[in-house]
């Protein structure tokens, strides 16, 4: 018997509906009635709640736009990571799932292997290559995170709660006062320039030479 949706279709409803009421909106009942069926329908397709959840990773990882690599391993790596914060972004509400949730697909990891790879044409390998993707993953998901999720996404939200720290730090916090107002300015740029703090330092150990004892 012909399959009455494909994965691609449960995932976009599933992403749609995060994306517009939030991940707590997301039920196999609220999935069911965006596709017009009954919740016993899906079991054919999802085992639940779980698997539900990682169709959702997969879709915000099947949008990121994995760039073509060049002979610059630098700029590679700036552009992997920039394509999956971009996607990220895009997709507020998901990030919790992104961040917890593993992929259920190779096609969701091609991302992740452009990132390595990139990595790796820098002379990057096994300890250091490892520490490295993970250092600009994590960048990358915590970054978006800090940037986009819940309430600081409005720019009056963001500037009260630079405030509220502020006022909380000026009392025996000094660094962290003067931080305050710096974070809400800074804000939509923190990207690029912390990519550019960690890519610094990857580009100091790939230089320096293998120990092959």
């Amino acid at each position: 018997m012909k399959a009455r949706f494909t994965l691609a279709e449960i995932q976009q409803h599933a992403l749609d509906i995060v994306d517009r009421d939030g991940l707590s909106a997301l039920t196999m009942r609220s999935l069911a009635a965006s596709l017009r069926t009954g919740p016993m329908t899906l079991y054919n397709y999802v085992d639940g709640r779980d698997a539900l959840e990682e169709l959702v990773v997969d879709a915000v990882s099947a949008r990121v736009e994995v760039p073509e690599p060049t002979g610059d391993w630098t700029a590679d790596t700036r552009a992997a990571a920039t394509a999956l914060w971009r996607a990220v972004r895009a997709h507020p509400a998901a990030i919790p799932l992104v961040l917890t949730r593993r992929t259920s697909s190779p096609a969701s990891l091609v991302p992740a292997e452009a990132l390595a790879s990139a990595l790796a044409r820098g002379g990057l390998r096994d300890d250091d290559l490892m520490v490295a993707f993970r250092t600009v993953m994590s960048f990358v998901m915590g970054i978006a995170q800090a940037e986009l999720a819940g309430p600081i996404t409005r720019e009056a939200t963001r500037d009260s709660a630079a405030q509220r720290m502020g006022a909380l730090a000026e009392d025996g916090l000094p660094t962290l006062a003067k931080l305050a107002p710096i974070g809400a300015a800074l804000a939509g740029r923190e990207f690029d320039r912390g990519l550019d703090m960690i890519l610094a330092g990857i580009r100091l150990t790939a230089a320096q030479p293998h120990d092959h004892t």
